[in-house]
């Protein structure tokens, strides 16, 4: 018994060593000859082979392999781009290594796979396997001038995404579509906003550079904006039905875009209604300037320059630019013919006083806010802003336009409220009745309450005094009420006896007619 007890460990022991052995053999005999292959036969030779053997495993295998390669041709990928930004989200505690990256623009760190890297994925209760592979290239022989760091590196990179061969017609028809919007999304919800404004020096250049922009860091959110609750309420189901609704927009036959006239006092908080959008959207915005432009083309090449899902302000329409519907005066290039024709032109304010015919028309504006042009992009929002809505042509007004009227009014009850949230983090206080009583009273802007709630650290201190504002004001506003209530008065008299005197001039220019006709009679 004791015999085979002390025999038996000693076989095993010797088996083992015989098994490693000759796995270290064939390791060493397999490397050497790997090393010698690569030695003497040429690279296109081996990944021939490689290739071959490759797919003649895959006969035996129900597993199929997409290759989602990094450029097709001289261009990006798509499908790459958008697999890399949505595997970065799947990315677990796990994962051994992997890459970092913050764009200078970005406000946000970006993880990615790194090179060989494996990483599972589950949709609609199919896993995939994603494997980030790299190969290396000679740098003379590949050159890509579009990838602007191809003559640094001699690496190509691709996906290989390995399925079931039944889920084919998933992955082609649901699952890289899938990919493509959340990695949309993830790029809209992580980038930094931009604003632009038109570079006049390159607008004639190329059209990438007509724009130049800086980041956009304006803090105006829906939930700080002092303005009725339903007001905001119902900006906020207006923008998520447009955005929503690209289909529609296609099956309508519209081009997909929103126009918004903002309209009421200064200070009312225009601007930040703007900026409340872009942030909630994640839409860059385009600042406009009318009186800088001098053709009809310059706005079409403006508009083709412009990215999508942005938002194109046009701030206080009625102060930058006039439109006018005059007789066009004779210059020498046109026709006595047409001297009596109605031509509508802007008439913009230069240096000395003088006012010069402008070529940028009603009707070009109009063509480009609802015209042809206005199709060459997809969700797009127009803001125009103005003081005085009733100066507007009509023709600017209508739906298709202006899409949505917003009336940004004087400041409310409940605007206070929001400041005094925002300024002090009072959702409620003894004074707040009083505030309010004198707020109905009093036409002040919620940009005035904001500057009254700064002026203390004291919250006490600081609603008082935001009282003795508001009764200062109001007394200003009544002492104005009554000085032109007068001055109507004035000048409704003044008119009044002018007409009476030139009734009365009028009497004596006929008795001294009546008069000299007698005497001519007589004579």
């Amino acid at each position: 018994m004791s015999f085979f007890s002390s025999s038996t460990p000693d076989s095993n022991l010797a088996t083992a060593k015989a098994v490693l052995s000759t796995a270290a053999s064939v390791a060493a005999t397999a490397m050497v000859i790997r090393s010698v292959a690569s030695e003497i036969l040429p690279p296109e030779f081996i990944s021939y082979v490689r290739d071959g053997l490759r797919s003649a495993l895959s006969r035996f295998s129900s597993e199929t392999t997409m290759v989602i390669e990094e450029f097709d041709g001289l261009v990006s990928n798509q499908i790459y781009e958008a697999a890399e930004t949505y595997l970065g989200s799947k990315i677990s505690p796990s994962t051994q290594r992997l890459k970092v990256t913050k764009p200078e623009t970005e406000d946000t760190f970006i993880l990615t796979m790194e090179r060989n890297e494996c990483l599972n994925d589950v949709f609609n209760g199919v896993k995939f396997n994603w494997v980030l592979v790299c190969r290396q290239v000679e740098t003379r022989l590949f050159h890509n001038p579009r990838d602007m760091n191809s003559t640094l590196k001699s690496e190509v990179r691709s996906l290989e995404l390995s399925f079931h061969k039944k889920h084919k017609d998933m992955v082609l028809n649901t699952y890289l579509p899938f990919i493509l919007r959340e990695a949309k999304s993830l790029k809209q919800e992580t980038k930094a906003l931009r604003i632009f404004t038109v570079d006049y020096q390159c607008m004639y250049g190329n059209p990438n550079d007509a724009w130049t922009g800086i980041n956009l860091d304006h803090p105006s959110t829906f939930d700080t904006l002092a303005m009725e609750r339903d007001v905001k309420e119902f900006v906020v189901r207006d923008l998520e039905r447009f955005v929503a609704r690209k289909e529609h927009y296609r099956k309508v036959g519209k081009a997909w875009k929103r126009g918004y006239l903002l309209y009421g006092p200064p200070g009312t908080g225009k601007s930040s209604l703007i900026a409340a959008m872009a942030n909630y959207l994640r839409f860059d915005v385009y600042d406009l300037e009318l009186t800088e432009l001098q053709t009809n083309s310059d706005l079409r090449r403006l508009l083709i320059a412009m990215a999508n899902r942005s938002i194109l302000v046009v701030e206080d329409i009625d102060c930058t630019i006039e439109f006018h519907e005059r007789r066009a005066e004779p210059t020498p290039f046109s026709s006595a013919n047409n001297n009596d024709r109605q031509v509508n032109y802007c008439a913009f304010a230069l240096p000395l006083s003088v006012k010069t015919i402008n070529l940028v028309t009603l009707s070009g504006l109009l063509n480009f806010v609802d015209g042809l042009w206005s199709s060459c992009g997809d969700e797009r929002i127009i803001v125009f802003t103005t003081n005085h809505k009733e100066k507007l042509d009509p023709a600017l007004l209508r739906p298709g336009r202006m899409d949505v009227h917003i009336h940004m009014s004087y400041c409310t009850p409940c605007g206070f409220r929001q400041l005094s949230s925002n300024y002090l983090g009072l959702k409620e206080h003894d004074l707040f009745p009083q505030i309010e009583e004198e707020i109905q009273k009093t036409q002040v802007t919620p940009a005035e309450v904001a500057e009254q709630l700064l002026k203390s650290n004291d919250t006490e201190t600081c609603l008082k005094q935001l009282i003795d504002f508001l009764r200062e004001k109001k007394e200003r506003q009544e002492l104005e009420a009554k000085r032109k209530e007068q001055e109507a008065k004035d000048k409704e008299e003044q008119q009044k006896k002018e007409l009476d005197d030139g009734g009365k001039g009028e009497g004596v220019d006929n008795d001294e007619k009546k008069s000299t006709t007698e005497l001519n009679n007589t004579c």
